[in-house]
């Protein structure tokens, strides 16, 4: 059997062990456009700001570890630019050699990723401009800091944009956020954000809202951003505007892609087309609780739809049972986890919820060092079936959050979230867990509406 991946990374290559490993006359091809196989986009702020000593910390497994002890082709520099599903042909270009290429499949994996998306600024091809997606990234963002930089413009609140924020202000930079809305950290409901907002206040991060970029300015280099209301100097400008899925090649391919130009497979991985399959950050993903397929990239899913794919190509049938939308974020001296759904994502959704805010301990209060903790659990109005939880706190956020994601997966009300059995000790825990607190006052809120 003829197996093509396109992308080395974390889907594309969860999918080639699984073949590896169920088809033992498996021919494997991956045609990876970058020169790194495998490597740990998540941890890239953390070697821009030294707490990971260097890149190649992030790469799991080198492409010569494919190539001579799994014997897979592993290729670098290969970027597909057509695939013809009647032919079964995948075709592009060496970007390094400019020598062309088209390799026949019998089934073909689309693990081609997402790519930082980086509106069409005047300005924006000047030096100092980045975003954060590719190990090459982070080398160019580290040489531009070795020469020296004092003031940085994040464009985005999101995930990438308050880690990279951290990370900058780590090394001692002058750091605004730029967002377009009112809130920080979109993901979380106002009173949650407003946590992230104090937090960035106390470490000296400048939020600057509804402020949208119009123009970097500089010849050669960057030196100041122009924005809807005043213009900034600055020395580095960086882009955390979310991501864009890498599937230009399949649009004449009759596969059923999203607006945004992600591919909806089934639950086997499988896209519309016969014998082509998707995962990862290219690929949608099955929300649990709304019921419908999203755009959720991120590198927990990537690698268990890789491992499905890969499974279901070589013949075994194992379903991915789709997300809770469950992440979790280190920034400054916070822990911010959520899983499931906002208030505001419910009220999207068309659910009619309640809502629940508790403020507590890590652990008993008389015990040392028992730190704050917010817990907020949204939940469905006629029933209590829990729908997501926000935590906020500088620990034990991701124990609390983590046993929301697994009550959300089992669709547990709040009522059986009160009557779990938790891990209890004076240096861990209350007798009340701090989400058994919120979900008590969830069934009184319940009783009494």
């Amino acid at each position: 059997m003829k197996y093509v991946i396109i992308g080395g990374d974390a889907a594309g290559m969860s999918a080639a062990m699984q073949l590896l490993k169920h088809d033992l006359s498996a021919e494997i091809t991956i045609l990876e456009q970058g020169a790194v196989y495998s490597y740990a986009q998540c941890g890239m702020p953390y070697v821009i700001n030294g707490v990971v000593k260097s890149v190649n910390d992030l790469v799991v497994r080198s492409v010569e570890t494919y190539r001579n002890k799994f014997g897979m082709d592993a290729r670098v520099h290969h970027q597909v630019k057509k695939v013809d599903t009647e032919e079964k042909l995948v075709s592009g270009r060496n970007v390094k050699t400019g020598e062309s290429f088209c390799i026949r499949y019998d089934k073909l994996l689309t693990a081609s990723g997402g790519s930082s998306f980086i509106p069409n600024w005047k300005g924006v091809d000047l030096q100092g401009v980045y975003s954060v997606k590719t190990l090459a990234d982070v080398e160019a963002i580290m040489k531009k800091v070795e020469n020296g930089i004092e003031d940085v413009t994040i464009v985005g609140g999101g995930y990438v944009g308050l880690e990279m924020a951290e990370s900058f202000r780590l090394l001692g930079k002058r750091v605004r956020i730029l967002i377009r809305s009112r809130q920080v950290a979109k993901t979380f409901d106002e009173e949650m954000a407003k946590l992230i907002e104090e937090e960035a206040e106390r470490h000296g991060i400048e939020i600057l809202y509804e402020e949208v970029l119009e123009e970097i300015i500089g010849e050669h280099f960057v030196t100041s951003v122009r924005t809807n209301k005043r213009t900034y100097e600055t020395d580095v400008v960086l882009v955390a505007a979310g991501l864009r899925p890498n599937t230009e090649f399949l649009k004449e391919t009759g596969i059923h892609l999203a607006k945004n130009g992600a591919i909806y497979v089934n639950e086997w991985m499988e896209t519309n087309v016969v014998d082509v399959y998707a995962a990862g950050d290219c690929a949608m993903q099955y929300n649990r609780i709304t019921q419908v397929d999203e755009y959720t990239p991120l590198g927990t899913h990537a690698n268990k739809q890789g491992r499905v794919a890969g499974l279901n190509m070589a013949g075994k049938h194992r379903a991915f049972k789709g997300i809770t939308g469950t992440s979790i974020l280190k920034f400054m001296d916070l822990a911010l986890g959520k899983t499931g759904l906002s208030d505001r994502e419910a009220f999207a959704a068309g659910i009619a919820y309640l809502s629940m805010i508790v403020r507590s301990k890590t652990h008993a209060s008389y015990y040392p060092n028992a730190r704050s903790l917010t817990v907020k659990l949204t939940f469905r109005r006629e029933d209590g079936l829990l729908l997501g939880g926000q935590v906020i706190g500088k620990a034990g956020v991701d124990k609390r959050i983590d046993v929301l994601s697994t009550a959300l997966f089992n669709e547990m009300t709040v009522e059986e979230l009160e009557d779990l059995d938790l891990s209890y000790a004076p240096p861990f825990n209350s007798t009340w867990d701090p989400i058994q607190s919120a979900a008590r006052k969830a069934v009184a809120k319940l009783e009494d509406k």
